[in-house]
């Protein structure tokens, strides 16, 4: 971030292309960060366009939104995974092309190195075009989709880290979510520089605001909100609730869909927890607002988060934690003051730890509360855009730090 920038000329408004592997209304942190990356640079006055699979089997198009206008590429669902798309470089390779010479970008900023990320760079080198490479996954998430022995998911894991550092180290700078995914990034990646930069929250949108009112339930509830995949553990989740004792008659609310559902209710079943736990499917902003704020308690059993912005999103309703000890969620737990770690697959440990939360005094529960607000507050939506503008300008890495610092 320049030290001059209030002295220098108005920046003139940019034509800005974000390359998005998922985009709603698939929903996933990677798409609701490139939802909100293009609504609030579309904010700051500049022309937004996003390059997205199409969500369905048809050929590709362009759709007007308020945020944005996206365009659409042709698209196939993978069989192992029906809510994941990917699009063939075949397929596509012409049309990015097409596209280029239609908006005629100024800056891209592509989300990650597979097909859609990979071919867009290769154009932006061709013409010379400004390129922020942001990363939001880890190749060990595809494992569970892919019907290969984990000797060979470890090979398609370690092409996938080169060949991640082999494209995004054409970009003029290299972001992902947490320091933690940077410092892995540069060890497996083999990337020189990573710059740590949140995706960003506008933790005041998930406030009660003057005069509102929220119907709260008379038991306790704990909530999960995410896509129900096999890394999620949400079995672990659903084990640990009817683990807690009766008397407490804490409720269980689980928010998205996904391939695992049916497994999960079957287990519900199972455990006779039918009565305890409801399953919300896709819900609106408005009302996973709303299932954040009456909760009593967030649960986080996912075991490959590169940020988690459903529980940083629970963190700005005020709303404890309670986190799976893996990835990058301990950074969202502040020395147990707004809620706690349990051990990975562990349902005992989580429902110790949700009992501890729920027994305590409403008092120490909502300083609890106060304290995951004060986290969330520490990812600004603001900052972060701020950071992605400076660097779509031209900004480098010394620039980012040397703002960060000051």
């Amino acid at each position: 971030m320049t030290p001059t920038r209030e002295a220098a000329e108005p920046r003139k408004p940019l034509v800005i292309l974000i390359a998005a592997e998922t985009y709603p209304p698939t929903m996933n942190g990677a798409a609701q960060f490139c939802y909100r990356l293009a609504k609030g640079m579309g904010a700051r006055g500049h022309e937004i366009h996003v390059l997205a699979p199409q969500p369905e089997v048809g050929p590709s198009y362009t759709e007007i939104r308020p945020e944005a206008e996206v365009h659409r590429l042709r698209s196939h669902a993978m069989f192992t995974n029906p809510d994941f798309r990917i699009c063939f470089p075949w397929e596509i390779k012409r049309e990015i092309s097409q596209l280029f010479d239609r908006i005629k970008p100024d800056v891209v900023h592509i989300q990650c190195h597979y097909m859609i990320g990979k071919a867009t760079m290769e154009e932006c080198v061709r013409r010379g075009i400004r390129v922020i490479s942001t990363n939001h996954f880890m190749p060990e998430n595809l494992n569970p989709f892919l019907p290969f022995p984990e000797w060979f998911l470890k090979i398609i894991a370690r092409n996938s880290w080169r060949d991640m550092g082999k494209i995004m180290r054409k970009g003029a700078v290299v972001t992902t979510p947490t320091q933690l995914a940077a410092d892995a990034m540069k060890k497996l990646a083999k990337l020189d520089q990573v710059l740590a930069v949140s995706n960003g929250i506008d933790s005041a949108a998930y406030e009660l605001q003057p005069g509102e009112e929220i119907d709260r339930p008379d038991y306790p509830t704990v909530l999960f909100a995410g896509r129900l995949a096999e890394e999620k553990h949400v079995d672990v989740l659903i084990r640990a609730i009817g683990k807690l004792p009766e008397e407490l008659n804490a409720h269980l609310e689980i928010v998205g869909g996904g391939e695992v559902r049916p497994a999960l209710e079957d287990l519900v079943a199972k455990l006779g927890l039918a009565d305890r736990v409801r399953f919300l499917g896709l819900i609106s902003d408005e009302e996973l607002r709303e299932a954040y704020i009456r909760a009593s308690v967030f649960a986080m059993p996912g075991t490959a988060e590169l940020q988690s912005l459903v529980s940083l999103e629970a963190a700005s309703a005020s709303t404890p934690l309670v986190l799976a000890d893996a990835m990058a969620l301990p950074h969202l737990i502040d020395g147990d003051k707004n809620g706690f770690l349990f051990r990975p697959g562990d349902s005992d440990d989580l429902a110790a730890k949700i009992r501890t939360i729920l027994e305590l005094p409403e008092a120490e529960r909502a300083a609890m509360g106060a304290a995951s607000k004060a986290v969330a507050e520490r990812h600004s939506l603001a900052a972060t855009l701020s950071t992605f503008e400076d660097l779509y300008y031209g900004a480098g890495y010394a620039d980012v730090l040397a703002g960060h610092s000051n």
